[in-house]
């Protein structure tokens, strides 16, 4: 028995409308309510789910094709046998499609529960494959917001079953994307021809987005990416193994071209290479406008003496490290002195909401963390609670969290203020841009050797700038520059951080 698969009933003002998107080819299994197809009219994007359980037989229209309201556009069937196909085939493999009977239970592979200020996300990086055996927690996908990523791990051990989405698809929560049968591995067909003794770069389909963005931005073929040594697991290229490959090839053409002469004109076609944003990238910009647009954001500057501080941390740092674990460095004193800072000035500890301001009498810091997704600002709090070494430690674990895409939405969510340190990229001065909803944001800059006049005399010292970009709606001038002022004066004599005076 079949059943119809049409083309919902448009709306008066609508008189036809396109396939956008098949989520299924025919041979698919699918369960009741699971998306098919899109339906793309002037107006909407429609979705068609499946009425029943079963598998797609046929596929009458494909994507871009014009369509009429109860239109038939496929046919599904029962599901009568549980086969799965395997991985996608290597070019030394047999082209006989290889297929395994499937004993046990079927478990749902779901998107997580999104938080209520998320409303979809989108499949990062499927990091196993159809037949693969897998282990209960093993990490199955990457699960993206604009937030943070999160991890979908095996309840079970058992063999993935088929995945439903692949890399790039949006999703929304506890949406099913996959399947996974509990029980053993079944044993694989062996291949028709032994593979050669040299593992070949993973097929192109299966590479994570970070890989392919970066061939992509590099020009780089899949020919080309065959050659690229592949240090991941599994023989899988990774993002740094492609910049290797792209610094080494640019070394090369650097050392062949100095060796040419006559030097010749550059020669050969202007292309241009158009890269999706990620996610995060477009929620960093939209929120980066959203704070130009909507506050009345302005900044104010002043500097500060190092070398209090250099000289306590050369003084102390062993003895500070081996009692905390942890390395004595800058964050902490900025972060304490802000703290104090706040307590002074409650206003750049508030916000605005709607015709209201929010006094904060917590002390939630925001840090910003450079990451591979880009930048983040997970959250340090009760700081005015921590000493350095507790702060350090707390600071240590975020960016660690930040690097292995390990943040959490509660790592991520609220925030009273914000600090961030471009100097760590050489950053002489800037103006940073306020993180919202909050009324400020402080900037840290590279520490430079300047000559300054101290008491009728030049002396050579380590000088940072500092900048303060606040919301004037909320904060007045002499506030901010009070604010600066108090940061400057406990950064520069940190015996007062340490009595509280």
């Amino acid at each position: 028995m079949t059943t119809e698969i049409k083309v919902p009933v448009l709306p008066e003002s609508v008189a036809d409308a396109s396939i956008a998107t098949w989520h299924v080819k025919v041979g698919d299994k699918v369960s009741r309510d699971q998306n098919l197809v899109d339906i793309e009219t002037d107006k909407v994007v429609l979705e068609v789910v499946a009425p029943n359980d079963g598998v797609i037989t046929e596929i009458l229209n494909q994507e871009g094709d014009t369509v009429l309201g109860e239109q038939l556009i496929a046919h599904l069937g029962n599901a009568e046998t549980a086969i799965i196909e395997s991985a996608p085939l290597k070019n030394n493999e047999s082209e006989q499609p290889q297929t395994v009977d499937i004993k046990g239970e079927a478990v749902e592979i779901k998107v997580p529960v999104l938080p209520e200020s998320v409303a979809d996300a989108s499949i990062a990086t499927w990091h196993v494959q159809p037949g693969e055996a897998v282990t209960r927690d093993q990490n199955l996908v990457d699960i993206e917001t604009d937030k943070v990523v999160l991890e979908v791990v095996a309840p079970e051990d058992g063999v993935l079953g088929e995945i439903l989405f692949p890399e790039g698809t949006t999703v929304v929560a506890e949406q099913v994307i996959g399947s996974l049968i509990k029980g053993e591995a079944p044993a694989k067909a062996a291949p028709a021809e032994s593979a050669p003794a040299e593992a070949a770069a993973e097929p192109s389909d299966v590479l994570s987005p970070s890989v392919r963005r970066a061939l992509a931005e590099n020009g780089i073929s899949s020919e080309e990416a065959s050659k690229i040594n592949a240090s991941g697991e599994k023989g899988r290229l990774t993002k740094e193994d492609v910049d290797a490959y792209v610094k080494s090839k640019s070394s090369q053409a650097a050392q062949s071209a100095s060796a040419a002469a006559p030097v010749q004109a550059l020669t050969g076609e202007r292309t241009q290479k158009r890269v999706p944003m990620t996610r995060l990238r477009k929620t960093i910009a939209n929120r980066l406008l959203e704070a130009k647009n909507s506050t009345a954001m302005l900044t104010t500057f002043n500097e500060v003496n190092m070398k209090p501080i250099m000289d306590l941390r050369k003084k102390y740092k062993d003895i500070f490290e081996e009692k905390h674990g942890v390395r004595l460095g800058f964050m902490s004193f900025f972060t304490k002195a802000v703290t104090e800072a706040l307590k002074r000035y409650p206003a750049i500890n508030a916000s605005i909401d709607g015709d209201d301001i929010v006094y904060h009498d917590y002390f939630d810091i925001s840090m910003a963390v450079s990451t591979p997704r880009g930048l983040v600002t997970p959250v340090l709090r009760d700081t005015d609670q921590l000493g350095l070494g507790e702060i350090e430690k707390g600071i240590r674990e975020l960016a660690l969290k930040g690097r292995d895409g390990k943040l959490t939405i509660d790592d991520m969510t609220g925030g009273n203020f914000t600090i961030t340190n471009g100097g760590v990229f050489g950053s002489l001065i800037s103006t940073p841009i306020i993180n919202l909803p909050q009324s400020a944001i402080l900037g840290m800059h590279k520490i430079q050797d300047r000559p300054m006049a101290v008491h009728g005399k030049v002396e050579i010292l380590p000088m940072m700038y500092l900048a303060l970009s606040y919301d004037h709606r909320l904060v007045d001038g002499k506030e901010s520059v009070g604010f600066l002022v108090t940061v400057k004066e406990l950064l520069e004599d940190p015996t007062r951080l340490i009595l509280d005076i």
